[in-house]
């Protein structure tokens, strides 16, 4: 449990609130929205690996009931409900990448300021992998370095248990929020996902290819794959592939496909290596 792990004390929940208990009723209410007060879906988009022309990972992505943008379904996340949402969001993810026959890992993005007791969201993150039949080791949690994260060290033995119970864990839109080389000092996530504004045009900005050379030689070090997002010319593609990175995301292979798994664009994967 983590109360045996934790040496801070956790946030208490908002007034009233009752936990769930992480039951196979939670997680049916949870994967039909219930409790939270407002529907959502997801679209699936593809991390594809160069070297082996195939789909290393899909990373879920928020949407409205009938496919609206994200910023629908976010703008309705309040203080009140977070904790709900966060559990939403992990149980409907687990849910649609069953029920699309998914063989390699869904990455999910979670909301670190959510965790009010952490052994209530892992447990109901474990009966929904139950329930629905979806390995535990292809399940990736993703924390946007761009949350103020209140309790860094406590976070990160949060990260540090989530891995010890197979889960992968990765630290999304890396460079771009409040976190940054703290966040990795204290934990050595599974991967590292550089921020798209970091990637445009980096086959033509010296600055940039400066920063991704050093970032990919740091991981290298670390033992942390690095996901470049973003990429949307073969330029790009190109530039990032000669420094190392094999694992990317973005317009040039898929966009997110609404409760379905995107097909890969052979031609935006580009040449098999030599």
């Amino acid at each position: 449990m983590y109360t045996q792990h934790l040496p801070h004390a956790n946030p208490a929940f908002p007034m009233g609130f009752m936990p769930l208990a992480g039951t196979r009723q939670d997680c049916e209410d949870c994967a039909r929205g219930e409790r939270l007060g407002f529907q959502f879906e997801y679209a699936y988009q593809p991390i594809v690996d160069l070297h082996t022309r195939t789909v290393f990972a899909h990373e879920a992505l928020v949407r409205g009931p009938a496919g609206e943008g994200a910023f629908s379904v976010l703008s309705q996340v309040t203080e009140a409900n977070r904790y709900r949402f966060d559990q939403a969001c992990r149980v409907k993810a687990i849910k649609g990448a069953s029920e699309l026959g998914m063989q390699v890992p869904v990455s999910i993005n979670f909301l670190p300021n959510a965790i009010y007791k952490p052994e209530l969201c892992i447990r109901t993150t474990l009966e929904a992998a139950r329930v629905h039949g979806f390995p535990v080791e292809n399940i990736i949690f993703e924390v946007t370095e761009g949350e103020r994260i209140k309790d860094g060290p406590w976070f990160a033995e949060i990260l540090r248990e989530y891995r010890r119970l197979g889960f992968r864990t990765a630290i999304d839109d890396f460079g771009a929020g409040y976190a940054g080389m703290k966040l990795l000092a204290d934990f050595q996530p599974d991967l590292i996902k550089i921020d798209m504004d970091i990637i445009r045009n980096v086959d033509t900005n010296r600055a940039r290819q400066v920063i991704v050379r050093n970032l990919v030689r740091l991981c290298e070090e670390m033992g942390i794959d690095v996901v470049a997002e973003g990429i949307e010319t073969p330029a790009e593609r190109d530039f990032l592939r000669d420094t190392g990175i094999r694992l990317m995301q973005g317009y040039l292979f898929a966009r997110p496909a609404f409760r379905a798994m995107a097909q890969v664009d052979a031609a935006g994967v580009g040449a098999a290596p030599g």
